[in-house]
């Protein structure tokens, strides 16, 4: 394998790293999830407690991450057929993250380790000094149409409409409104960004130590 070939499937491995860890932080923001609650006052709106709607969100994530739980029931609210097909396919999609987040954590390692064997950080100055501007311009596209870009999310990762919720027949999806999302889009762009400076500000620095 040559140089080049090497250098770009190194380069590759942070950047997914990168992105794989943010969208996993996110996942795992429970915090976020409960300032939502609070922010939104959705507890009142749905006439129930923060505690119960923390737990049916619990259960939702453990459905979501364990695999051998492969029927999703939630103590206060129904779920459709619709409905569970698209948590299904949200489950499938966290496990192909997970997997990526692996495997781009060890080719990340080997890559870093013989770039500082070979004072080679230089190489990755130009490619994180880009890569700053990326989420810059999706945060911007965010704060202009969120609607818009949560459309396009989802017909880019789903190939049906089970993730329109009908609140009659799935009323979880009022625990989970739009700007829960928006919160995670922006937290994930916040983290792919600082992500982005630290890297060209360290790789900078020790560019030829």
């Amino acid at each position: 394998m040559g140089a080049k070939i090497r250098n770009i499937l190194g380069l590759t491995s942070v950047f997914v790293f990168i992105l794989t860890m943010a969208i996993t932080l996110t996942i795992w923001a429970v915090p976020l999830y409960q300032f939502s609650l609070q922010h939104l006052n959705i507890p009142e709106r749905v006439g129930l407690t923060f505690d119960q709607i923390m737990e049916n969100y619990s259960v939702l994530m453990e459905y979501l991450h364990l695999p051998w739980i492969d029927t999703l029931s939630l103590p206060d609210f129904p779920v459709s057929a619709s409905g569970a097909f698209h948590f299904y396919e949200v489950k499938i999609l966290f496990y192909i993250n997970y997997i990526f987040l692996f495997v781009s954590l060890i080719g990340s390692f080997f890559y870093l380790h013989k770039l500082k064997q070979i004072n080679g950080f230089w190489r990755l100055v130009q490619p994180f000094k880009i890569a700053i501007f990326v989420p810059f311009v999706l945060l911007i596209i965010l704060a202009m149409d969120f609607d818009w870009m949560f459309v396009m999310f989802h017909e880019l990762l789903f190939n049906n409409d089970a993730w329109l919720f009908n609140a009659a027949t799935d009323p979880i999806i009022l625990v989970l409104p739009q700007e829960f999302f928006m919160y995670c889009f922006v937290l994930a762009f916040i983290l792919i960004e600082a992500s982005f400076i630290g890297g060209y500000f360290y790789f900078k620095r020790n560019a030829y130590k």
